[in-house]
């Protein structure tokens, strides 16, 4: 079966999504990021700034601003709505794993 357009997020753009319920530029959402993880997810500029045009492009994020040479960028109410649709699909995730490797059974 064909995934839905983003249907599930990766990591990078789930914590990019995260970075911008605040309005942020690329640099401070690389930063944002790995304080975020405690380093254990780094977001490469090439890969930001591909997420970025393409969740523009779709509609989760606007520009807010440009100062001092950089652009800001912030979630918008659709962003918002997948952002947390995916935070439940890692929280039932999560549920899951822990029923089964805590012994309360699989399927």
């Amino acid at each position: 079966m064909a995934r839905k357009k983003l249907d599930t997020l990766t990591e990078q753009m789930y914590y990019v999504l995260l970075a911008l319920t605040e309005e942020r530029h690329g640099y401070g959402i690389m930063q944002d990021t790995a304080a975020l993880t405690g380093g254990r997810v780094i977001i490469g500029a090439g890969t930001l700034y591909a997420l970025l045009s393409r969740f523009e492009a779709d509609g989760l994020i606007r520009l807010s601003a440009e100062r001092d040479n950089r652009k800001y960028y912030r979630l918008t109410e659709e962003g918002r709505r997948v952002l947390e649709e995916e935070l439940r699909r890692l929280q039932r995730q999560a549920a899951d794993g822990e029923r089964v490797l805590r012994g309360g059974g699989g399927a």
